[in-house]
């Protein structure tokens, strides 16, 4: 008894076929059997491949969104801290303007406090040489008395 595999072969069964047995009809079905694996075969292949590509071209585009969305929030707190440093270097700025200004202002309360304490000191002195011109006027007229008294 002979025995050929058939397509049940291909799934793991071997069957025994006599030469006999065997027709022409059978062989026929057996080729557009197995020509109707070979072609449902290509299309799975065919729909794997392009559900593959698909799936590849989805990844790819949620790959470059994910990469835009980390870019946008990186950029964001780099702009924001961009901004926050031109505020604080316009505030410097303005800072180091009125620093200037008191500075000036400063200079110009020494200088006044300067003259008023040199007008105090001149008025101390005139007070002073007052004094000593009464004390001196004073000893003058006693003198002129005293003069005056013994003639």
């Amino acid at each position: 008894m002979n025995t050929t595999v058939s397509l049940s072969a291909a799934r793991g069964r071997v069957l025994p076929f006599s030469d006999k047995e065997k027709t022409e009809e059978e062989s026929g079905t057996l080729e557009s059997s197995l020509l109707q694996l070979i072609d449902d075969n290509r299309r799975s292949s065919l729909q794997l491949r392009e559900k593959t590509e698909r799936s590849r071209k989805e990844a790819i585009r949620h790959a470059a969104r994910t990469a835009d969305l980390l870019v946008k929030a990186v950029n964001g707190g780099v702009e924001e801290c961009f901004v926050n440093e031109k505020r604080i270097e316009t505030e410097i700025r303005n800072l180091a303007v009125t620093v200037a200004k008191f500075g000036k202002q400063t200079d110009q309360w020494l200088a006044v406090t300067h003259a008023v304490n040199s007008a105090v000191k001149e008025i101390g002195d005139f007070e002073n040489w007052m004094k000593t011109m009464e004390f001196d006027c004073k000893k003058i007229t006693a003198a002129i008395r005293n003069i005056h008294e013994d003639q």
